[in-house]
């Protein structure tokens, strides 16, 4: 009797045990596509950047005063 009293707490304890890992799993996952979803978004950005022209691009020499805040 006490041996199956024994067995039935170790089962239930594995039990509680698998519930736990299952949401671990299951928030770990979610945590990874979020940041999978956060590289792609900053990888895109970063090939954006890259794709715009630069001063040295542009091949002409800019003053400061060019960039003037748009106040003035």
């Amino acid at each position: 009797m006490e041996d199956l009293h024994n067995i039935d707490r170790r089962l239930t304890d594995l039990e509680v045990k698998a519930c736990f890992t299952e949401d671990l799993v299951d928030t770990l996952n979610r945590l990874v596509a979020r940041q999978q979803s956060q590289i792609d978004g900053l990888l895109r950005e970063i090939s954006q950047l890259r794709q715009q022209p630069t001063d040295s691009d542009l091949g002409a020499f800019r003053s400061l005063r060019d960039e003037l805040p748009p106040h003035y």
